[in-house]
């Protein structure tokens, strides 16, 4: 009764146009719930996607492939750095607009700051065997050298270990999750991680895919022989970026492996139901399943979703359309790499950050961290593979994908961050997540929060592994 009479109110509270536009909604609502619910039906009857089979190697692919799993330590040398500071030395300058902040990219007079501590304090050698804290490993598959760490609980005891991986993005690396790592190691009330890293493909130390075509599909398949290579017959899966989507593909294709599978990003599905959602959602939120917080973090729409989108997806349409042609710039000048890769750890991080000068890059990361991630870019000349994956996931129509048209059934966490590029409503991600056992309103945060907010992120995951178990 209560929600009737804040209906009437909400309604009767309303102008004659909006009072129009909702009545409309609802006759259309009337209309097509049929039809909507017989193509929700029949989306259902597709709980799985084929794993099928690839080969990504130079060449032809051979009878068979070695299968050995052996380790790999990061190295560096001093004529590797002599060439970096030669290039640094080299670098051609060009003034920032006055007053402009990061709102036309990386900032000039911040960016001389950052390239004078790598070059005269970053230390790359004492970072290496930062990232060689871990163990480190290399395998092939499907033609391709894959490198991942894992990382066990130092003790084991009586805990229940549960086998655990992590799944990076653009422009991120495995060394993302460094700071993660220590938090899911260690018992917490009888439960700890056992967690498996792998590089995507064509990013850092693992091999570039040598033939056109390598997508999330790919890496889902891949990353999925890696885990059962290891011996996991089941297993959790962690991501957020990229990683969002290869570790739901790994889900679809293989939900009896999957035991939970949790998403620090996670984007809607179109549809009548998002758009029926985004005209009365700011008005009756109630009706449509939003809370007070999806309103507050998706509206105003256009300004929210689509204008800031618009001033911040260039680089995706670049990279999904001639990422070769720009990443050859990067791919040659190490502070131009730093400054195109830099300036998303910004605005990813807070979208306010683009007006300031330094961009608030150091408010939540340390300049050797940043560093650190930028040098496994470049001391591997890997941008330009990473960019390519962008076209090979969007070089044509991702609705009319297989994935795009098949549900997830497996256990389902969501971590939504308040400062994500795109807020996902819990009823918008159970169009496509039909298994969602805990949706948790981040307080802090933003695309990177592994390396943000690892305090947060990993009580997250655990609460949300906890629950599985207990299923």
């Amino acid at each position: 009764m209560q929600r009737l009479q804040l209906l009437k109110e909400t309604f009767f509270g309303l102008d004659a146009v909006h009072q129009r536009l909702l009545v409309g909604c609802a006759v259309a609502a009337a209309a097509a719930g049929g039809i909507l619910t017989y193509a929700v039906q029949r989306r259902s009857k597709a709980r799985t996607i084929p794993v099928g089979e690839g080969w990504w190697g130079a060449g032809e692919k051979p009878p068979s492939e070695d299968e050995t799993i052996y380790p790999f330590t990061v190295q560096t040398s001093d004529k590797e750095i002599e060439d970096l500071h030669e290039r640094i030395d080299r670098t051609r300058f060009s003034d920032s607009v006055e007053d402009s902040g990061f709102q036309y990219g990386f900032n000039s007079t911040y960016l001389k700051k950052v390239v004078s501590y790598w070059r005269n304090t970053f230390d790359w050698k004492k970072q290496v065997a930062v990232l060689n804290k871990y163990p480190h490993f290399k395998t092939k598959i499907e033609g391709l050298d894959v490198h991942f760490i894992h990382v066990r609980p130092q003790h084991r005891g009586d805990q229940r270990v549960l086998p655990l991986m992590m799944v990076h993005g653009w422009p991120g690396s495995f060394y993302e999750f460094y700071k993660i790592l220590p938090l899911l190691t260690q018992n917490h009330d009888g439960v700890s991680f056992e967690v498996v890293i792998p590089s995507i493909p064509g990013y850092g130390f693992s091999e570039a895919p040598h033939k056109k075509g390598f997508n999330s599909l790919a890496a889902a398949r891949i990353f999925l022989t890696l885990m059962e290579r290891l011996g996991f017959s089941q297993f959790y899966l962690q991501g957020g970026d990229w990683g969002s989507l290869i570790t739901t593909n790994m889900a679809q294709m293989r939900p009896d492996r999957v035991k939970g599978l949790h998403l620090n990003m996670c984007m809607s599905t179109r549809g009548f139901k998002v758009l029926l959602s985004m005209m009365i959602g700011p008005y009756l939120p109630f009706l449509v399943g939003f809370s007070r917080e999806d309103v507050r973090r998706l509206f105003p729409f256009f300004e929210k979703n689509v204008w800031e989108m618009l001033k911040e997806s260039g680089y995706l349409h670049i990279q999904a359309t001639k990422p070769d042609t720009a990443g050859r710039g990067l791919n040659d000048s190490p502070v131009g790499l730093a400054a195109y890769i830099l300036e998303k750890f910004s605005t990813w991080t807070h979208m306010r950050n683009r007006d300031l000068e330094d961009g608030g890059l150091e408010r939540k990361f340390s300049l050797d961290d940043l560093l650190t991630n930028v040098m496994i870019y470049w001391t591997t000349g890997s941008i330009i593979s990473s960019m390519r994956f962008y076209k090979e996931n969007l070089g044509s129509n991702p609705n009319d994908r297989i994935d795009a048209r098949t549900g997830i059934f497996v256990p389902t966490g969501l971590a939504a961050f308040p400062q994500e590029l795109m807020h996902c409503p819990r009823s918008w991600a159970q169009i496509r997540y039909r298994n969602i056992v805990s949706y948790t309103f981040m307080p802090q945060g933003g695309h990177f929060p592994a390396w943000e907010e690892p305090r947060l992120l990993a009580t997250d995951l655990i609460q949300f592994a906890k629950k599985v178990e207990e299923l």
